[in-house]
């Protein structure tokens, strides 16, 4: 079982990236109800909380990216979405995709550069 993120890149200040986040190898009773995250890490800086939703689909973001960035679960595709609008070169860093499931499991991470 392992999380795959992808859609990271490079993108212009303003510009918008959507990440996605595959949990493969997850059966749906172990899918359904886990909470999934994506957090980022800045160089230097220590990996922060960005946006999780649960199983019953609440969620919860950082201050920072409220009213940019939305997070959504197809929990069909056992999948999960980062929709990143308004990007700001604050937003720089690799994301990583996480879930409660089986005892917390990390993405391998996805690259995001956002350029001024």
């Amino acid at each position: 079982v392992q999380l795959v993120e992808s859609g990271g890149g490079f993108v212009q200040a303003e510009g918008s990236l959507r990440l996605s986040c595959k949990a493969s190898g997850f059966i749906t009773s172990v899918f359904n109800p886990a909470t999934m995250a994506w957090y980022r890490q800045a160089p230097g800086n220590q990996r922060e909380l960005v946006a999780s939703i649960s199983g019953g689909r609440t969620v919860n973001y950082a201050d920072s990216v409220k009213g940019r960035f939305t997070i959504s679960r197809d929990n069909a595709k056992k999948t999960v979405y980062l929709q990143m609008n308004n990007l700001q070169s604050e937003d720089t860093g690799v994301y990583y995709c996480y879930t409660d499931a089986r005892n917390g499991l990390w993405g391998q991470g996805t690259q995001v550069t956002v350029s001024s």
